[in-house]
């Protein structure tokens, strides 16, 4: 008997020693942003395109106040609901005191300047692509807006996802920085992929997820059920996204489809984001959507 309890422990102890070893907080090298010189101009368009407004903008904001990166948005999931945090220049409620790298490790490797892991509602799985220059640029632009003091609300989870340790393990299944389109031959396809893949976040909506929220690259932009529990959000490959490249630029410069329906919801602020970048950028993203397989 006593054996038995001896060797329960010790597995006990190997297991506990594994986990702790797997679920490790993994940040860059400290040389990734040496020598980086970030340039708010160009941050703008970062801002813009990675839709970051969008999250973390007070609840109802209107005209300037979305620029007030105050956080509070409430995202509904299958795990809980998430709250997005304040990530103005404020210093103690927002995230002014962060370095470049700080802003790096939270978007490539999804880990706080503490490390400690951030949820994956952040889409750091997506970001995980995005250029050391662009998140230089970014923090460079993200120092120019207003500071806001309004505290972080708490996510709204219950056991065992209150454990941000364990999210260690689902980023060694989910958390890569490679391509899904393996292969972008001219510089416009490059860029379209760089827009959808990374900074644009797409997939975040438009793939389906399996069991453990992770995205089904399989089913890559295929549509997906809607987390907030109305309606679908819409496969956009070639299956069924059967728009001509130029009717999805327009789409994403007027928010007008070909039948002149409108964009809703999220996908209205994404709209109006990607109309603040260079037409060549929307053509870009065309250009990907028309290349990726078809769903199924």
């Amino acid at each position: 008997m006593r054996r038995t309890v001896v060797v329960a422990v010790a597995l006990a102890a190997l297991c506990a020693g594994a986990f702790w070893g797997l679920t490790r907080p993994v940040a860059l090298p400290a040389s990734s942003f040496a020598g980086l010189s970030g340039d708010a101009a160009r941050g703008e368009a970062v801002f813009h395109a990675g839709g970051c407004a969008s999250c973390h903008m007070a609840p109802g904001a209107t005209g300037d106040d979305r620029l007030v990166l105050s956080g509070g948005q409430r995202f509904v999931t299958d795990f809980g609901t998430f709250v997005a945090p304040n990530i103005s220049s404020d210093r103690a409620a927002g995230i002014g005191g962060w370095s470049v790298a700080d802003l790096g490790n939270a978007m490539l490797r999804g880990l706080s300047p503490e490390g400690d892991h951030y949820y994956p509602a952040f889409p750091y799985t997506a970001y995980a692509r995005v250029t050391p220059q662009d998140v230089a640029d970014l923090h460079a632009y993200l120092a120019t807006l207003p500071a806001d003091a309004t505290p972080d609300a708490p996510h709204e989870l219950a056991f065992p996802f209150t454990l941000r340790r364990g999210i260690g393990l689902w980023k060694r299944m989910y958390l890569s920085s490679d391509w899904v389109l393996a292969e972008a031959p001219t510089p416009e396809l490059a860029r379209g992929r760089y827009l959808v893949e990374a900074l644009g976040h797409c997939a975040e909506c438009h793939t389906p997820r399996d069991r453990f929220g992770g995205p089904d690259r399989a089913r890559w932009l295929a549509g997906a059920p809607n987390p907030g529990g109305e309606g679908r959000i819409p496969d956009i490959t070639p299956a069924t996204l059967t728009w001509s490249e130029g009717e999805i630029v327009a789409y994403l410069t007027s928010g007008f489809t070909p039948d002149y329906d409108s964009a809703g919801g999220h996908m209205a602020l994404v709209v109006e984001n990607f109309a603040r970048l260079p037409e060549s950028d929307r053509a870009a993203v065309a250009a990907y959507l028309k290349a990726i397989p078809a769903g199924n």
